[in-house]
């Protein structure tokens, strides 16, 4: 297979999923880009996680607990996951359409939450955000419960518009104002939860989506340029058909999947890096009745996304998660998930807790000097260890030619390895000048390991590795 095939399929899958083995791009290249990208967008042709077998190995996942039990259940779906996109689209609208532990019930309705956002999430944007109305976490943590006919609660309405559809505003101008928020949180009065039942001693009830007709005020409104007696459904409606709503979310998307863009905040004075992208992605959206899956298929087929390769910091769930599919490690389950928790964390993201309701602040703010040397001391203690196997095929596939391998012979394999990973003329020149110290190499050798293993090391201490 050519290395353009596995360079191209390497992007893909670092975008749509968290990486591929060398032999999973190879498979995957032979099917094809066009066939695996309909294969990645149709999540339920693969198999679930076999979450009996799951349970069994960590009975307290049942009813979650506390928030490491969920950030452990997570981290072991998007391991395992043969559904990398399904994983990597709640990673999304978890960063955006924030709900956070620290405000939150229970850790469990999180995990409903996030169940909504693998069956919703690429779905229409209008049921995504009306789910996401009627989700009791949500309810919750934006304070729908306390508002009340006559005595409204601003804070979901504001979100709703500020951070989950049409943003703060567009091309330099407003998209909304105070008495569209106003009216937004009267028309959703009376959308409510019941009663969530502590755990003990019968066994924990979550908290249920609840409309109390009795509590709504159905009043007439005005919101976004339309006046009647709007509720909930109806402000969903409005918002999901503004133009505003369009270049939000084709935003959104093109700054997960394609290049880091400014933050959020900036966007109304600051225009897309690519317009005619976003312009293609608003397109879709119309001509889809807001579908994000149509969306996607346009975004992952386009030559802007092929092109955009390494324009985007990872995330700490993405250089953890990339690291363990790549070693072969916790596959299945076993003890060391909430280790591997922490090191997201440590790295500056905290699952199921982001910081505010705003997520995470994305890109080059991912890094700062004590996020980069946990970033690195986790890769290098993975790639440099020949008891899991994903290392042992790398240096089976590098050694399999059986002659000798020079230099950059051994630095441009291990690239390879690492789905085509491209490095600076600078850096290339100094790792080869190291790597010339050992002389040509002997597969099959304890030396030839080693100086594999510290090549893919020195690979991932580069600032070109921190990009995907």
């Amino acid at each position: 297979m050519a290395d353009k095939d596995i360079a191209l399929m390497g992007h893909l899958m670092r975008r749509a999923g968290f990486g591929a083995p060398y032999k999973e791009l190879q498979s995957r290249a032979a099917k094809g880009y066009e066939a695996t990208v309909d294969e990645l967008l149709d999540p339920e042709s693969q198999p679930d996680i076999d979450w009996d077998i799951a349970t069994r190995s960590y009975p307290e996942w049942v009813g979650y607990g506390v928030v490491e039990t969920g950030q452990a259940i997570w981290a072991y779906r998007m391991i395992s996951t043969a559904r990398p996109l399904q994983e990597k689209i709640a990673l999304l609208w978890h960063g955006i359409l924030c709900t956070g532990d620290a405000k939150c019930e229970h850790t469990g309705q999180l995990g409903i939450q996030l169940e909504m956002f693998r069956q919703k999430g690429m779905g229409s944007f209008r049921d995504l955000l009306l789910s996401l109305a009627k989700d009791p976490a949500m309810v919750f943590y934006l304070d729908n419960c306390m508002s009340h006919k006559g005595a409204i609660n601003e804070n979901w309405g504001r979100e709703l518009l500020e951070l989950f559809s049409v943003g703060v505003g567009m091309d330099g101008h407003a998209n909304y104002t105070e008495q569209d928020v106003q009216a937004a949180a009267r028309a959703f009065t009376g959308w409510t939860i019941t009663n969530a039942i502590p755990g003990n001693p019968y066994g924990r009830y979550d908290s249920q989506f609840a409309y109390n007709p009795f509590d709504h005020d159905d009043g007439p409104k005005t919101f976004l340029g339309e006046t009647g007696n709007l509720n909930g459904e109806d402000i969903i409606d409005i918002t999901c058909k503004q133009a505003a709503t369009a270049r939000f979310v084709s935003r959104h998307l093109y700054n997960f999947f394609v290049a880091d863009e400014p933050l959020v905040p900036a966007w109304q004075h600051t225009p897309p890096q690519e317009p005619e992208a976003i312009r293609m992605l608003e397109e879709e959206y119309f001509r889809s009745n807001y579908n994000i899956r149509s969306m996607l298929r346009v975004l992952f087929n386009s030559d802007f996304f092929k092109a955009a390769r390494f324009t985007k910091v990872k995330s700490p769930a993405e250089v953890v998660i990339s690291t363990l599919r790549l070693v072969g490690e916790h596959k299945t389950p076993k003890p060391g998930l909430w280790d591997i928790t922490n090191a997201i964390r440590y790295m500056g993201q905290d699952l199921f807790d982001p910081p505010t309701v705003e997520g995470w602040h994305t890109g080059r703010e991912w890094i700062d000097s004590g996020t980069l040397v946990e970033r690195i001391n986790f890769v290098s203690e993975y790639l440099g260890d020949q008891k899991y196997p994903g290392f042992r095929d790398m240096i089976d596939q590098l050694g399999s030619a059986g002659s000798t391998v020079t230099a950059e012979g051994a630095l441009d394999g291990c690239l390879e390895m690492l789905g085509a990973y491209q490095l600076h003329q600078e850096t290339r020149v100094q790792l080869i000048d190291h790597l010339e110290q050992a002389g040509d190499l002997l597969p099959g050798t304890p030396e030839f390991s080693k100086v594999v293993g510290q090549t893919l090391q020195m690979i991932a201490a580069t600032m070109e590795y921190q990009f995907a």
